[in-house]
């Protein structure tokens, strides 16, 4: 039998240090070796009891969990998982955290203070096992927003894109996604549709630090929105989203529809939607994260001419979707998630007009039926 994840739990509230344990005890490959009511107690047991795993809550007297997490990732780096508040109090914390080097968060129930946490149980038991095995894992460096920009971004007319790009993704995401988005230029002439697996009320927040950090317009995504070229729609929580090709434009729509592979929003419901309406001018894009949600979409976009890639395992924090999808021979290209923008912008290219009209191409430019349609522009309307 391998050896059981040691954990720390560190929370300021008494219930919270003697349910959470209960929680964890459920799993035999768990095995909780203390707790700390506050972040100076946490480091200390840190140095004591060398857990595998923090759980960590952000809301702590004498010393919050903000700074506890920098002084471990300072002094004894070490996967932790953040307990956050609920989403209209905690979203800005916790988008920092993950961006300080929190692996995973999970929301506390509204109820949590009256001892109710069965509804998070099975996912911290999960996430504690993810996050032992992302351990060594180094997490992309994040353009950790601390105010919002001064200046406003210039206004660009609106195009119809060149390519629709539908990206899904979890674990190890938001830093992942603002490290990719921060290198995309403004003049994008393409269209991206997310989905990140993130409770509802998180990813409104999530949308706006991403447009913080990016030359794109990034916005939580509402139905009707139109597919852009250089407009970034994030799928909002416990909400799937799809893509149509409609009289006024082409568009995301926002549906309610039962959870796939677990998860709403859920990258296969996208991706199987963008198969359907964009074929070969698809892009699909499957980077880190828990599970196999995105595969068999991604298997689909494939399949309907469009071109497929996979985050390289060695760049994920946790590898399981991206994997999923190489295992079953469905990706395109593997591409480390440095290079991920730059493959985007020199496929998908930008409005920027060539300085040479002679320009000769690339030799080494490949010439595959999945690139034969660079240069034909969405359709905005049907024809």
């Amino acid at each position: 039998m391998s050896e059981r994840i040691r954990v720390l739990v560190v929370d300021d509230s008494a219930l919270m240090r003697k349910l959470i344990p209960a929680i964890l005890s459920r799993d035999p490959s768990i095995e909780v070796v203390g707790t700390a009511m506050d972040g100076a107690f946490a480091l200390k047991k840190i140095e004591e009891l060398h857990p595998d795993v923090v759980t960590l809550d952000l809301e702590m007297p004498r010393m919050d969990g903000m700074q506890t997490l920098r002084l471990i990732m300072r002094t004894a780096p070490m996967p932790v998982i953040l307990l956050s508040t609920p989403p209209k109090e905690g979203a800005t914390f916790t988008l920092e955290a993950l961006a300080l080097g929190a692996v995973d968060f999970i929301a506390k129930p509204q109820h949590a203070a009256k001892g109710n946490l069965d509804a998070i149980a099975d996912s911290l038991i999960e996430k504690i096992k993810v996050a032992k095995r992302a351990g060594g894992r180094k997490l992309p460096p994040a353009n950790v927003v601390e105010e919002p920009p001064s200046t406003k971004k210039a206004t660009r007319t609106p195009l119809p894109p060149k390519r629709i790009i539908a990206i899904g993704i979890s674990t190890g995401g938001p830093n992942a996604l603002q490290f990719v988005l921060s290198q995309i230029p403004s003049d994008f002439s393409s269209a991206i549709v997310i989905v990140q697996h993130m409770p509802e009320g998180f990813t409104e927040m999530f949308a706006r630090r991403l447009d913080d950090c990016s030359p794109l317009f990034v916005q939580e995504a509402k139905s009707g929105d139109l597919l852009l070229a250089g407009r970034v729609l994030l799928s909002p929580g416990n909400r799937h989203i799809m893509v149509r090709r409609m009289p006024r434009g082409d568009m995301v729509v926002l549906s309610d529809a039962a959870p796939v592979n677990g998860h709403r929003p859920s990258a296969d419901f996208l991706f199987h939607s963008v198969a359907q309406e964009f074929g070969p001018l698809a892009i699909g894009v499957l980077m880190t994260g828990m599970g196999e949600d995105g595969a068999e979409g991604l298997g689909a976009i494939k399949a309907a001419g469009g071109f497929t890639i996979a985050q390289s395992e060695e760049t994920c924090v946790v590898s399981g979707m991206p994997r999923a999808a190489i295992n079953k021979g469905y990706a395109n290209k593997i591409i480390p998630l440095e290079g991920l923008a730059s493959f985007l912008v020199a496929h998908c290219g930008t409005d920027r007009v060539p300085q040479e009209k002679s320009q000769k191409p690339d030799k080494n430019e490949k010439n595959d039926k999945n690139e034969k349609s660079d240069n034909t522009p969405v359709s905005s309307t049907r024809g």
